[in-house]
């Protein structure tokens, strides 16, 4: 596959949902993998953890269980509003590309789970202090960034190959029976369910909000002037 710049990766690397039968070679899918432990790690712990998901069976399991979430996450949509910066248009068409996906997950030839195990499996530390405690507790939300930096080289890698991809997490609502179907141990945790495959879409331009709209100089509400 000819070299593609990363600027280039990164501004049509869209979110796809639609997938062709054809299989993803090991080699590329060795490589996808081999991007994403490139990434940053908390104290470069490395604890990530990458089930792919090949078996038929085990997909159609995962997707049975991908579209009972979806019920849930459509419950959801209803009882919010269409974000601003969508056109009734924009909008269809985006529902559109997110319940095909909820009936049709299995049909990627590929499905990624990417795991982080726990930093505090084993025996917790004894007589911490109340301060450290509650540093503890804040921290805990912050485990993602030791696993969706990855996640964001397997979209950048992907795209390179020419192979689409969309990072989903609704199958979270149902995580102990996805566990089950892949034997994951109770101190794995999944972070992100992923199918992989030939595209049937295109790929890019991402669209997205000017800079000016989300970043700020120095303090709120004073906008970056580029």
């Amino acid at each position: 596959m000819a070299e593609m710049g990363l600027f280039e990766a990164m501004y049509s690397a869209r979110a796809l949902r639609r997938f062709k039968p054809d299989p993803v070679p090991d080699d590329v899918m060795t490589k996808v993998l081999d991007a994403a432990i490139r990434a940053p790690s908390g104290s470069n712990a490395q604890g990530w953890l990458f089930v792919v998901v090949k078996d038929a069976e085990k997909r159609r399991r995962l997707g049975a269980i991908y579209h009972k979430a979806s019920q849930i996450l459509t419950a959801l949509y209803a009882e919010r509003p269409r974000t601003s910066h969508f056109s009734e248009e924009q909008y269809r068409r985006f529902m559109s590309s997110v319940t095909y996906l909820f009936d049709h997950m299995d049909e990627a030839p590929v499905l990624l789970l990417a795991c982080l195990k726990s930093a505090l499996a084993g025996a917790a530390p004894s007589g911490l202090s109340p301060e450290l405690q509650s540093a503890i507790a804040k921290a805990a939300r912050t485990r993602g960034a030791s696993i969706y930096p990855a996640v964001q080289n397997i979209i950048l890698a992907c795209r390179a190959f020419g192979l689409g991809t969309v990072l989903t997490t609704i199958h979270t609502f149902f995580e102990e029976e996805v566990k089950e179907i892949v034997g994951l141990p109770s101190e794995v945790s999944t972070f992100a369910l992923m199918p992989i495959g030939y595209p049937r879409g295109k790929f890019g331009p991402v669209r997205r909000l000017p800079v000016s709209e989300v970043a700020c100089l120095d303090s709120y509400g004073k906008p970056w002037p580029g």
